[in-house]
This record gives C-alpha cells, structure tokens and sequence, in this order.
C-alpha cells in the first residue's frame, strides 16, 4: 500500500465529532466571556449601587478588558474550529497546508484546527 494522501470517510467523522464537541464548548465560553462584559448575567448589583471606591472600578475595568480579550480569543478560536469543518466536508481536512503530508493523528486530536504538520510549524521558528 502506498502513503496515504488523505484521512478515511471513518477517520474524518472521528475528526469531525471532536471538533463539533469543542466548538460547543468555545462557543459556551464565548458567551460567557461576553456577558461577564455586558454583565449580562444579571448577578451582581452594579448598576444599582453607587460605587466610590475607585480601585474597584479600575478592578473592574481591567476585568472588562480581560475578559474582552479572552473574548476575541475565544472567537478567533471557533473560527478555526469552523474552518477545520469545512476542510473536512471538503476531504482536505489534516493535510499540511505546506508539506502536503498527513498531519498525525496524535496532534489533530491535540489541535483539532491545526493546517501544519510538527515538521512544518518547526521550520517556521
């Protein structure tokens, strides 16, 4: 048998029910991200109370910025996830976007949205 040039059908749903499970979960995070920025989770009794304290509207502010952050993180990191879905619909899905070899198995179920293989990312440093 010869180099395999692409993952199996089987392989490729493998691939595809982790990356669904994880982007469930980011997108979990994501919204929590976002609404500990609106405080849209209503807990707390900011808007009611009036605050003097200005260390704590500093705490609060750099919270906010935080969590903006993580935030953006966070949705750049569903993208990806995103994209790897539409590598897998299209049978590209774990091929290098450099070499053109299969990335292992060991490192797409590590970084399920990863395009480069160990040997390419290395070559890059």
């Amino acid at each position: 048998m010869g180099v395999k040039n692409r993952y199996s059908d089987d392989e490729l749903v493998e691939f595809k029910d982790l990356i669904l499970r994880k982007l469930e979960k980011a997108q979990a995070d994501y919204e929590m991200y976002k609404n500990s920025i609106t405080q849209g989770d209503g807990n707390d009794i900011s808007d009611t109370s009036p605050t003097f304290k200005v260390l704590e509207e500093g705490a609060a502010t750099l919270s906010k910025e935080e969590a903006g952050k993580l935030a953006q993180r966070q949705q750049k990191f569903i993208q990806h996830l995103q994209a790897a879905l539409v590598r897998i619909e299209n049978k590209t899905y774990g091929i290098c976007r450099e070499t053109g070899k299969l990335i292992s198995k060991e490192r797409l179920r590590a970084v399920p949205h990863a395009t480069l293989s160990i040997d390419a990312k290395k070559g890059q440093a």
